[in-house]
């Protein structure tokens, strides 16, 4: 039920959809009713071995599972979702999304065996400027659902990158290489490590991260990000 507390501050300070912009109803979290029906869903927890995001990273680094919960496409309505997130200052969507797409996958089992959430990580001027990591803010919500550990001591960004958005594929591997340290290694070594981003496009980030967390021998790597761009 719907507490008279939640009914009165959405009435005080209404909340708009991120999507369609429509004013969103006390019993809807973060997407109206019709967005949500309508966002691009993968699937690709349901067949988190073999998938076209999974795919992406064969050949370049081992991936146990991945999965996306929406196809992200530039311009599109539901790319709104992601640039509120990353750039319109809102912190609580990133976690909210982070809850919705644990829920989604939770049932495949797609997180079964999952030692630890790791979140991309961002410089720390890069943090300071956008006042959050977008990442941890996914991986917050999903915690709360699944209950497993975040840790964000093991991997850090050491350098500022250009942004990806107009590089191709080779640009944006160039761009990101090396741009990741491994520290602490004791804390994943021999665990299944689910690494989680907003978007994948290229899947250059990941790659790079991937690579260097390979260094501390974990058990598996797994992926999880909001959006995928075929």
């Amino acid at each position: 039920m719907i507490s008279f507390f939640t009914r009165l501050f959405d009435l005080i300070s209404p909340r708009a959809c991120p999507v369609c912009g429509n004013r969103l109803g006390v019993a809807e979290e973060i997407l109206c009713l019709s967005c949500n029906r309508h966002l691009p869903r993968t699937f690709f927890w349901n067949h988190p071995f073999d998938n076209e995001m999974a795919k992406t990273f064969w050949l370049q680094i081992p991936v146990e599972k991945a999965a996306a919960l929406f196809y992200y496409e530039a311009h599109a309505q539901s790319s709104q979702v992601i640039y509120q997130i990353k750039y319109g200052n809102h912190p609580e969507m990133g976690e909210q999304m982070g809850r919705m797409a644990a829920q989604e996958m939770k049932e495949s089992g797609f997180f079964d065996g999952i030692d630890l959430l790791l979140p991309v990580p961002l410089t720390p001027n890069r943090e300071r400027q956008r006042g959050y990591n977008q990442s941890m803010e996914i991986a917050r919500g999903i915690h709360e659902i699944t209950g497993i550990p975040i840790c964000h001591e093991a991997l850090q960004r050491i350098s500022f990158t250009d942004s990806q958005t107009q590089k191709d594929r080779r640009s944006r591997q160039e761009n990101v290489a090396k741009a990741f340290q491994l520290v602490n290694a004791d804390k994943i070594t021999g665990k299944h490590l689910l690494l989680i981003d907003d978007v994948v496009t290229t899947g250059a980030t990941l790659i790079a991260c991937g690579q260097e967390l390979q260094k501390a021998h974990p058990q598996c790597l797994s992926l999880l990000s909001l959006g995928f761009t075929h």
